[in-house]
């Protein structure tokens, strides 16, 4: 597919330096860039590749000010990143779509199908599952009894989604996921652990995405819950009756224990552990390896393990960083000491 620099400015509302009329039929790194390629800079740190690139157009935001002459055409938008975004989805909607029931797949007669659905080779589709308008089901997912699947939403290979689970519309679940497993319930007995029935489910809301071999456990009772618009990243364990709140964010390897809830719009970057029970408030964020243990309150920033303000946290990572040297000091001012005695 090919389109003219002023088409792309027209679906992004921006605004060109150069040439409208060049023919733009590759994405490119801006580094990386060749005749007839876009790029895009949103990050400083590449903004010398600006006067180097053979990118025939590059994205830039409105108030770039180039500080040598530019060969390529600019195209001047209020966010570059997002307007890469919007192109990309443009393109993802004129690919034709997949649909219909491979001959291979396995859907129960009691399963309700709506329209221009796509089911893969080697799904499975239990009894009395529903699944609703342009959903996509790719090869090797396994959709249990009792599941509810909304519009246009996209279950990659190998997605299992265990009976009685509910996922909303426009939700993207990438390949590996497993959506409603036993959460880790067990009573002590003599020793030994008793298995503690996991009869709950999870709801999964509208515009979600959920990446690769992320698990999301089912309650006890009642249901764990990911609100909309929640993104999780790949490797991610959310336990059972957690409840993550609408907008946040994880980045990979992060794990949140049982019952734990989530505000909204809340920041968790990557290999993240946080204890169950707690609550974490609206807008909190928490840096990367923290260990949080205890409640958060709304709009906090923590850092550590376990995970205190991040501003106090930084002051003691400058402080252990002197603590060879106080070490030192300490010791010939014994030895000093032990003289002057």
């Amino acid at each position: 597919m090919t389109f003219t620099v002023s088409q792309i400015a027209e679906i992004i509302s921006a605004s060109i330096e150069g040439n409208p009329n060049i023919t733009i039929h590759t994405i490119c790194k801006i580094e990386e860039g060749v005749e007839g390629g876009l790029s895009f800079l949103a990050n400083p740190k590449y903004t010398d590749f600006v006067y180097e690139t053979k990118a025939s157009a590059v994205m830039v935001s409105k108030d770039f000010v180039p500080e040598k002459p530019v060969q390529t055409t600019l195209i001047r938008t209020e966010n570059p990143y997002l307007a890469l975004a919007k192109l990309l989805e443009v393109y993802q909607q004129m690919k034709p779509e997949k649909s219909g029931i491979a001959p291979q797949a396995c859907v129960a007669k009691t399963a309700t199908i709506g329209e221009n659905v796509y089911i893969g080779e080697f799904v499975s589709v239990g009894e009395n599952a529903n699944i609703e308008d342009n959903v996509q089901l790719y090869p090797h997912v396994c959709v249990g009894d009792n599941v509810k699947i909304g519009k246009n939403t996209i279950l990659y290979s190998g997605v299992k989604v265990y009976a009685d689970c509910e996922i909303g519309h426009n939700t993207i679940i990438h390949a590996g996921a497993v959506i409603g497993a036993d959460g880790f319930g067990f009573a002590q007995q003599e020793g030994n652990y008793f298995k503690v029935p996991q009869v709950g489910n999870v709801i999964i809301g509208n515009y979600v995405e959920i990446g690769a071999n992320t698990c999301i456990d089912r309650a006890t009772l009642g249901a764990t819950k990911i609100h909309d618009h929640v993104k999780l990243d790949n490797l991610i364990q959310i336990a059972h009756n957690c409840e993550i709140g609408e907008g946040s964010a994880f980045a990979s390897q992060s794990g949140v224990s049982g019952s734990t809830k989530i505000g909204k719009k809340a920041i968790v970057a990557g290999q993240v552990g946080i204890t169950g029970h707690l609550k974490i408030g609206d807008n909190v964020v928490i840096g990367a390896q923290s260990g949080v243990i205890n409640h958060v309150p709304d709009n906090r920033i923590v850092l550590g393990t376990p995970a205190i303000s991040a501003l106090e946290e930084k002051k003691l990572i400058i402080y252990r960083k002197k603590l060879p040297e106080l070490f030192n000091q300490i010791n010939v001012l014994e030895k000093q000491m032990k003289k002057s005695e």
